[in-house]
């Protein structure tokens, strides 16, 4: 399956070309758009990427693999994103991290086996006062940050999530 931007990803990117002073500065935009647009980044897509910006595909590939926010394979529906720099890490975000392991039943950095769920462990999401925190991106391209969270908060957020999943596109089948 080739890949290619949809006609209105196609117009996105156009414009997002014309805001930056050349191709390789709209290197990471482009990478998002590629990324909602195809559920994840795979090689194929950082080639294409590369193709449409006119650099080397090994600059895509650094970028790429450089920041964490670039799924390298397909996440889960939810992929839920637990902070665990100081402050959160401090006010229990392990701990979180933890029973969100259990409750799901993967390890850090896992798919559940039904595609619902990635669990990953990230750095600094800018929450520091509300502490412990993680963030959920959807596979539909929104995001939701939760904050001030307990074990008993994290069992309820899970509830909504599974109410959520029947809406979302499965990032799995979005390209090979």
């Amino acid at each position: 399956m080739a890949v290619e931007f949809s006609e209105i990803a196609e117009a996105e990117f156009q414009e997002l070309l014309s805001r930056y002073p050349n191709t390789l500065a709209a290197m990471l935009p482009a990478l998002h758009l590629a990324q909602r647009e195809f559920g994840w980044i795979s090689v194929e897509v950082m080639d294409y990427v590369a193709e449409k910006l006119d650099v080397h595909p090994t600059r895509v590939l650094q970028a790429a693999t450089f920041y964490t926010m670039y799924n390298k394979q397909p996440p889960g529906k939810c992929h839920i994103q637990v902070c665990t720099t100081l402050t959160c890490a401090l006010m229990g975000g392990y701990e979180l991290m933890d029973h969100l392991e259990e409750k799901l039943g993967i390890q850090v950095g896992e798919t559940t086996p039904d595609g619902n769920f990635t669990l990953t462990e990230v750095e600094c999401l800018a929450s520091c006062g509300t502490a412990p925190m993680f963030q959920v991106s959807y596979s539909d391209g929104e995001s939701d940050y939760f904050e001030n969270l307990t074990p008993e908060r994290v069992d309820e957020v899970l509830e909504e999530l599974n109410e959520k999943l029947t809406d979302l596109p499965d990032p799995r089948k979005m390209h090979s």
